[in-house]
């Protein structure tokens, strides 16, 4: 199957961006999203994004970025969202075809040796808290795939490589390798997010899956198009 994905589209209410999916139909057989479809998480902005992606016959599979939680009305948007037709996946999982796809946000926590770990204050342990429910969710989610081909659907960055061209200090704020370290265990093929737009377009886990940085603004950069085309 063929895939293409896109993420960081920050529709806004005078958005034009029918043409970063330009050809895509073409290219593919289902599209993900990965996250950060609105820009301020507003109704008017998804109801604009919907209107701007009518004409893509596929399949859509999409997870919720941080700019679409930016004011509490995350629960409306997915509704949008799944009145229009597309699979929204929040700590859930779709099979299309042979091919299956389990996803969440994700959330912030940092990598390898360089974790934020859940000690001191309980803000600190709070915030790391809640990456590791991410986590258990995309992990619930991708255990219950019985399909032979496996991707994992995040908006947050499962390991460093992808964040290279963002500054380090950011980098515990853009993903974290626990999620990475999740869907290594469980043998996805490959892993999409989004979320770093100044970061790398691939790179791959410990256990060598590959991962995707399909922001528009890195695939433009590195492709000429917005969107990355893959193969499972």
């Amino acid at each position: 199957m063929r895939i293409a994905a896109i993420a960081d589209l920050h529709c806004r209410v005078n958005s034009t961006i029918s043409s970063c999916l330009e050809g895509v139909e073409d290219q593919a057989e289902v599209l993900i999203i990965a996250g950060d479809l609105t820009d301020a998480g507003l109704p008017a902005e998804m109801k604009v994004l919907l209107e701007e992606i009518t004409h893509v016959r596929l399949p859509i599979v999409a997870v919720l970025g941080n700019h679409d939680h930016e004011n509490g009305m995350e629960g409306e948007l997915t509704r949008m969202l799944r009145d229009s037709g597309i699979l929204v996946l929040e700590g859930s999982a779709v099979e299309i075809g042979e091919v299956g796809f389990a996803g969440t946000k994700g959330f912030c926590g940092g990598f390898d040796g360089r974790m934020v770990q859940p000690f001191g204050e309980k803000a600190i342990k709070d915030f790391i808290q809640t990456g590791i429910d991410e986590v258990m969710r995309l992990e619930n989610a991708v255990t219950k795939l019985e399909s032979r081909k496996k991707v994992g659907v995040l908006h947050y960055a499962p390991i460093k490589k992808t964040l290279e061209g963002e500054s380090p200090e950011l980098f515990a704020f853009l993903g974290s390798s626990r999620l990475g370290a999740a869907l290594d265990r469980h043998g996805v093929d490959v892993i999409v997010h989004g979320h770093a737009h100044n970061g790398s377009p691939e790179g791959r886990t410990q256990r060598n899956i590959r991962v995707y940085n399909v922001c528009r603004f890195v695939q433009q950069r590195n492709s000429q198009k917005p969107y990355c085309v893959f193969e499972v």
